[in-house]
């Protein structure tokens, strides 16, 4: 959904009052807006000035009912694996 807004924090509140949050876009030229808004919005990814990329090294996921958790990238290997320390001593 696209839309237009008369103030920063208008569209901040319109975008995080959704159930929803997986994906959010910022479409701007002034990358200081555009990160700052970015910051703001209660998702799990942020593109600027681009949506649905993704990357296989970077988190995806989202929050609210859009899910739990991150997949891709070292987040997926730390939500997915236990970590287990084995000792050995080969002096015995």
């Amino acid at each position: 959904m696209v839309r237009s807004f008369k103030t920063e924090e208008e569209i901040i509140a319109l975008s995080n009052s959704t159930s929803f949050g997986l994906m959010a876009g910022v479409f701007t030229q002034d990358i200081n807006k555009a990160l700052r808004v970015a910051s703001d919005f209660d998702s799990g990814m942020v593109g600027v000035n681009c949506v649905s990329l993704m990357m296989m090294t970077a988190p995806f996921g989202g929050s609210k009912e859009s899910g739990i958790g991150r997949e891709c990238g070292e987040y997926a290997l730390r939500a997915f694996t236990e970590p287990k320390t084995i000792m050995i001593n080969l002096t015995y």
